[in-house]
């Protein structure tokens, strides 16, 4: 199938779909996906159909597997470093204690909070805000560039409310790595139309 130019297809670029009284907090499963500053690719290299890690890209790795050790009430699925962005799936699961398993309490109900503060409060953001923090200080601590920015400011989350979008966003992420050259976040990327109607589904 013959690639399309992203310039010809400007709503191509994704939108987070950020429900505003949605609490992040809450049981269920989010498909995340976090870019590097300009989307420079130097988390990896895309050779025969597979990523090849730099140490960089190995660091990403390596805090997003953590996120299970620092907020016990998560489990991680299906994830991918491409050379400039990870995709995950974040599941957060109930406690019954009423934290997020480090000791935050969301005591007030999402509308009687001001948003932004509320926002920061919740589970997810934290958990994004976490490894940004952590795998950054790394990346720049090896490559000799304190307080740099590593990675965008804002992420791409999307909640996943059913199976079949379950098994969707699983198969994408499990090829990503084969179909870099169509990849969106790819700067010399030719999306096709695989990879259009995939982001359109949202």
């Amino acid at each position: 199938m013959k690639p399309v130019s992203v310039q010809s297809i400007p709503q191509f670029h994704r939108r987070s779909i950020r429900l505003p009284d949605f609490d992040y907090s809450q049981s269920g499963a989010y498909f995340v996906t976090i870019c590097t500053q300009k989307r420079e690719c130097f988390l990896g290299e895309s050779a025969e159909g597979k990523v090849d890690l730099s140490p960089y890209g190995d660091i990403a790795a390596k805090y997003w597997r953590q996120i299970t050790e620092r907020y016990l009430t998560v489990e991680l699925g299906e994830f991918v470093v491409m050379p400039n962005h990870v995709h995950g799936i974040v599941s957060i699961q109930s406690d019954s204690s009423g934290t997020d398993g480090v000791g935050a309490i969301h005591e007030l109900p999402l509308q009687q909070q001001p948003r932004q503060k509320a926002r920061r409060r919740m589970l997810l953001p934290k958990i994004i805000g976490w490894f940004k923090m952590n795998s950054a200080k790394q990346i720049n601590e090896l490559r000799g560039t304190p307080g740099k920015t590593v990675w965008q400011r804002n992420y791409y989350e999307h909640v996943i409310r059913n199976e079949e979008s379950l098994n969707r966003i699983r198969e994408y992420i499990a090829y990503n790595s084969t179909r870099w050259v169509f990849d969106g976040e790819n700067p010399a990327g030719r999306p096709d139309h695989q990879e259009l109607n995939f982001w359109k589904g949202f």
